[in-house]
């Protein structure tokens, strides 16, 4: 009797064990949401967001970090509690970097303040953006190793820490290096576990073209990309998609369709994951594309 059971013991452990196989279990890829500082501590708010981001799928809030306070602190927890994954935003040179700028240590410690503050508060991972010299630079190959030692900076204390790093880029830099700014996404890709290329159709020229055709640049700018890498990439690649388009008004139904291309497109394309861009935190299309529309 004995032994017949500890038989059937054995038997359902390897009948679990192949369901596992049969059945592989795989986290939600990442659909995230821009949110500002005095977004995440309108309390009334940020609770609106969560409750539309639960119902709809979405399940990181990417969050900036400015200026350290007790209201941002327990209004993150709001975030920990509806299980939503917070990623903290840290703008590293406003508008661009000057030379000096991008010299200066002592800038780095600073910035490098706010990511260990966003880490105390519990963020998952690092997003830096505006890591860039500014456009009015002299184009050069050397600007993009100098942004490069500037993440690798930053990529060595976070891995000490196991914070996962992710990097901001223009979109443009989906076709090539960005010599001006100093961004290169093959430079990049030895430093960073995440890239967001912010593939607005807003920011390519020429304009008209790329407004009336969402799905196409999104789309285009993810596969050149990939193009870049023998499969797989050494990252992963999350874009950021915009919610309109500021050169053009939009009806509001044209506004679910431009939002929808986009994200077909990252899908298509096979990214791991989007974030959408909002300045203002209105996210209310958003959430009507993602209760209405055939979206994964």
């Amino acid at each position: 009797m004995k032994n017949n059971t500890i038989r059937l013991v054995v038997l359902i452990g390897l009948a679990l064990q192949l369901l596992m196989f049969a059945w592989p279990v795989s986290a939600a890829k990442p659909k995230g949401i821009y949110i500002t500082q005095g977004t995440l501590e309108d309390t009334r708010y940020i609770n609106y967001l969560i409750k539309r981001a639960k119902a709809t799928g979405i399940n990181t809030f990417v969050v900036d970090l400015e200026v350290p306070s007790k209201k941002y602190q327990q209004n993150i927890r709001l975030l920990k509690e509806n299980n939503i994954t917070y990623v903290a935003r840290i703008v590293i040179y406003p508008d661009g970097g000057t030379p000096q700028q991008v010299a200066s240590e002592n800038h780095r410690e600073k910035k490098y303040h706010l990511v260990k503050t966003a880490i105390g508060y519990g963020a998952a991972q690092i997003q830096l953006d505006y890591i860039r010299y500014n456009t009015k630079q002299p184009a050069s190959a050397q600007n993009a190793i100098n942004i490069h030692k500037i993440i690798q900076w930053y990529k060595e204390r976070l891995a000490a820490q196991n914070i996962p790093l992710q990097v901001d880029v223009f979109g443009i830099t989906s076709f090539g290096e960005e010599k001006h700014i100093g961004q290169s996404i093959k430079l990049f890709s030895q430093s960073v576990d995440v890239l967001c290329p912010m593939v607005y159709p807003s920011h390519y020229e020429p304009f008209p073209v790329h407004f009336a055709a969402p799905y196409d640049i999104v789309y285009r700018s993810l596969i050149s990309i990939k193009k870049q890498f023998n499969n797989p990439l050494p990252f992963k690649l999350y874009p950021y998609i915009e919610l309109s388009n500021y050169h053009y008004p939009l009806s509001r139904e044209k506004k679910l369709k431009y939002i929808y291309a986009q994200i077909k497109a990252t899908q298509d394309a096979g990214a791991d994951g989007w974030y959408a861009w909002s300045p203002h935190n209105q996210y209310d299309n958003l959430f009507h594309v993602l209760e209405t529309y055939p979206v994964k």
